[in-house]
């Protein structure tokens, strides 16, 4: 699954490899500057398509337009790639709401005992990543608009495998085009897009258990920790 994400480039740098509209920048959702550790139902920064690029600031956890209340959202941050047509949360949404949503890299967790031992999966080469996402609005009876995602996973490859056997599908730049494409409904061109991302594509490393709290921010979230200290069972594959 993908619970708890970063998100630390500039607006230019993320303008520049994702092409969406440059007035974005003027947004508050840069205001308090690089994030750490985006939880479920905070704002994420994701990159729409009717036509022409555009970044919006959206909900963590879909709520279907058809959802009673909010609620709705805290139980849809992930959906299932493997049956994301056909689940009546999101499948018109895959025909045709569909969104990157962007991060610089993903937490997950291995379980010792009581404690939970995080690890940051980050692709190797630095750049940012567009996890494949779907949207859709949401109208409370008082006339609040709210706009929702939620971020695809699918089965996990050999690398993150021994932490989950779920990870985000990460979109590379040849199939961002096709994902965005207003014009794409037919599923059967969308379906193999959901795939796993190349294990030679990422590296991790163990972090601080501090980054379980939502409350905690800031760049140490992300130092690495020594193997030994905190994960004496884990393949040392996991971190080169």
């Amino acid at each position: 699954m993908c619970g708890r994400f970063t998100l630390t480039s500039n607006p230019a740098e993320l303008q520049g490899q994702f092409g969406f509209l440059s007035e974005f920048t003027e947004s508050e959702f840069f205001d308090h500057g690089p994030r750490y550790n985006i939880a479920p139902t905070q704002d994420v920064l994701t990159v729409t398509n009717n036509g022409q690029r555009r970044g919006e600031v959206m909900r963590w956890g879909l709520v279907p337009s058809w959802a009673k209340d909010l609620k709705a959202g805290a139980r849809m941050i992930n959906a299932v790639g493997e049956t994301v047509s056909t689940k009546p949360a999101f499948r018109t949404a895959f025909q045709k709401r569909r969104c990157l949503v962007l991060a610089n890299g993903f937490y997950e967790w291995k379980k010792d005992g009581k404690r939970r031992l995080p690890t940051y999966i980050y692709p190797k080469n630095g750049e940012p990543l567009a996890f494949a996402g779907l949207w859709d609005t949401w109208k409370s009876p008082e006339g609040l608009v709210i706009r929702s995602c939620t971020i695809i996973t699918t089965s996990a490859n050999s690398f993150i495998d021994p932490l989950h056997t779920r990870m985000p599908v990460i979109l590379s730049d040849e199939t961002q085009a096709l994902w965005l494409d207003p014009l794409t409904e037919d599923t059967t061109n969308l379906k193999p897009l959901l795939i796993s991302a190349p294990e030679e594509f990422l590296t991790s490393h163990p972090v601080s258990e501090t980054v379980n709290s939502v409350y905690n921010q800031g760049p140490e979230l992300i130092l690495p920790l020594t193997l030994g200290d905190q994960y004496p069972c884990l393949n040392d594959r996991l971190f080169p």
